[in-house]
């Protein structure tokens, strides 16, 4: 007989960034206790599931999470004991159920979230298997390519670059080890560059680089001498992605990039700016180029780029599958962005990624700029099989310990894990 579920309890932690959010632990029948934590974004969609705050100035500056947490062990807790913790679906439909608001906004994303990832982790205990395995089935082989986030501005960083992640994506490195490596040393080949310049080298909230530039433009320019100060080939070892975050400066119909004095720009003339990167640069993906709501700007960018590049929706999209069926009947993009906090629920996010797989399109599994040591979305990007992942620089540890957790992943598939780049189909 299956065990059961014997108990659900949450405790108030710290976040990457000092601020309050959730561990739950899950304890089965046989004696099996696993535990998940949930991230927290800083640039968040407004259609994102809502993450409780208790709102008590004198706890936190009110980002307190006991009312989250209260509803974890007093609400959902008893609901749940008893069950079996196979079944994924049944558990967190029951948490939606109980929560009964279109966007969790009762019980909280982050307790429905916590709940979901340890029951999962405590299912997967139970079989005997890994995560990665047992989410994904025998089949989960694929190690994704890291987009690993080297320079920052936006709402990650206080510095005069108006766009939130420059990323390098290693598609020429044979195996996710080495693409590891490949990322570390251009990130300390970029690290050299800034101090030769004279400039900080302080890190932003996801741990890339945070300096001032003359313009956004030169974010790039500084990437690819890192590269080749590396010893890599711009676009055939590694390649560049950009998450601009548009939405964050997006003012009044027009995108205002003040941070860097360049003034403001129409969606026509964003998309025009990228182009030109794009001819100059090895840019192979732009994530949340135009702002959540402009899907006619959205439409236009993807018709006019994404024959070239991976056009990604975060913001637009949510991990929500209303969002992004729309998505694909207009055509916005040709991948979304996954993130397991923006929708609250492993199945829910699961969800998502058949509903771009039976498109055609990429997806990408990201963490959180407010993050926590747990590496479940690195056994969840392997379970997914979709080749692409988001968590960061090659500093700070709660970063650093998803990838070291994929590293583990790898080895222990052996000769049967499979890593390769996964836009190659498109056309520079």
């Amino acid at each position: 007989m299956n065990p059961k579920i014997l108990s659900v309890r949450a405790l108030e932690i710290l976040d990457s960034r000092g601020n309050p959010t959730l561990r739950v632990f899950v304890s089965l029948s046989n004696g099996v206790v696993t535990g998940a934590s949930v991230p927290s974004g800083a640039s968040t969609g407004e259609n994102e599931a809502c993450e409780l705050r208790d709102g008590d100035q004198s706890r936190y500056g009110g980002k307190g999470v006991l009312k989250a947490v209260a509803n974890v062990t007093q609400t959902i807790a008893p609901e749940l004991i008893g069950m079996d913790p196979v079944r994924q679906a049944q558990i967190d439909h029951k948490m939606i159920e109980l929560d009964g608001t279109p966007n969790k906004s009762r019980l909280g994303a982050n307790a429905i979230l916590g709940v979901s990832m340890a029951v999962a982790r405590a299912a997967a205990a139970a079989c005997g298997l890994p995560l990665y395995s047992y989410l994904g089935g025998p089949g989960a082989v694929r190690i994704p390519v890291p987009m690993m986030n080297i320079l920052n501005g936006g709402k990650h960083a206080d510095n005069s670059v108006d766009f939130q992640e420059f990323m390098v994506m290693p598609i020429g490195a044979p195996s996710f080890a080495e693409a590891l490596r490949y990322c570390a040393e251009v990130f300390q080949s970029l690290k050299k560059i800034l101090k030769g310049r004279g400039d900080v080298t302080a890190v932003g909230d996801e741990g890339g680089f945070a300096p001032n530039l003359k313009s956004n433009e030169e974010a790039c320019e500084l990437i690819v001498k890192a590269i080749i100060s590396a010893g890599y080939k711009p676009g055939g070892d590694i390649a560049i992605a950009l998450d601009p975050a548009a939405s964050s400066f997006f003012e009044d119909g027009s995108y205002n990039l003040s941070k860097s004095r360049q003034g403001k720009k129409t969606s026509a003339e964003m998309t025009a700016l990228y182009r030109s990167w794009i001819d100059k640069y090895p840019i192979i993906s732009i994530e949340d180029g135009l702002a959540e709501n402009d899907w006619d700007g959205f439409r236009e960018h993807t018709a006019a780029l994404g024959s070239r590049i991976q056009i990604v929706g975060d913001d637009i999209y949510v991990t929500n599958t209303r969002f992004i069926e729309r998505g694909i009947a207009e055509k916005s993009t040709n991948a979304a962005l996954i993130k397991l906090n923006q929708i609250g629920t492993v199945t829910e996010t699961i969800e998502a990624i058949q509903l771009c797989r039976k498109a055609g399109w990429g997806f990408v599994i990201s963490h959180r700029s407010g993050e926590t040591e747990d590496t479940f979305m690195s056994d969840f990007a392997v379970a997914m099989g979709g080749g692409q992942i988001k968590s960061g620089s090659a500093c700070r540890s709660e970063r650093i310990a998803k990838y070291n957790r994929l590293v583990e992943i790898e080895a222990e598939l052996g000769e049967s894990a499979v890593f390769d780049n996964p836009i190659a189909a498109l056309k520079r």
